[in-house]
């Protein structure tokens, strides 16, 4: 089973502003590939927050492809695999919103949160953010950086296979009872203006 780890980082409060993409795939149990692309948003516009957390720039994109541009280049990565990211309704809404910006069909994808996955597999801990869960397991990484925060979100995922000794995400899912989830235009996470969608920065 291939798993596809996917972060976004945004320019600004909206969900379809992204500026960054990572992706970090595991084949089997071995991450096999990791990935990115710096992003020009739909409008060159950058909340110095948001510039705070992640450290991009206008500078930084606007000589980049927009999200259009690169689709057919990101969808092979996501085709066929089930994706994860760490506070995935944030991630997905994100995916949604840019699709929904270029008019892209959303594609049939499947996915996991990993941040729920870790509150399961090791219950009891101060917290559960990127960061915080990844000091856990010892997985050095950049965070806010999308590639380093999509690798280290499939290390997660991996230290899971091996801390409950199952072989897949789909053993995994069945062990700890958790329920996949799919991009779908009636989902939460498709509907960026919702109450539970309303931040375009993570909360971790």
């Amino acid at each position: 089973m291939k798993c596809v780890a996917i972060d976004f980082e945004t320019a600004n409060s909206k969900r379809s502003s992204v500026c960054a993409l990572g992706l970090a795939i595991i084949e089997g149990q071995t991450l096999v590939k990791r990935t990115s692309w710096l992003i020009r948003p739909p409008e060159l516009h950058f909340d110095p927050f948001n510039t705070y957390i992640h450290g991009i720039s206008v500078k930084d994109v606007e000589d980049k492809p927009e999200f259009y541009q690169l689709w057919d280049e990101i969808f092979p990565f996501l085709q066929g695999g089930c994706l994860i990211a760490h506070n995935a309704s944030f991630d997905m809404s994100v995916l949604c919103s840019i699709l929904d910006v270029y008019k892209i069909p959303h594609p049939p994808l499947n996915y996991f949160c990993t941040l729920a996955i870790a509150k399961r597999v090791w219950p009891g801990l101060l917290g559960y953010a990127l960061n915080k869960i990844s000091r856990h397991l010892e997985i050095e990484f950049k965070h806010h950086n999308a590639e380093e925060d999509a690798v280290a979100c499939a290390k997660i995922l991996l230290h899971a296979y091996n801390e409950t000794g199952v072989n897949n995400l789909e053993e995994l899912a069945k062990k700890i009872k958790l329920t996949e989830r799919f991009l779908l235009r009636n989902n939460c996470e498709s509907q960026p203006n919702s109450p539970s969608c309303i931040s375009a920065v993570k909360k971790e």
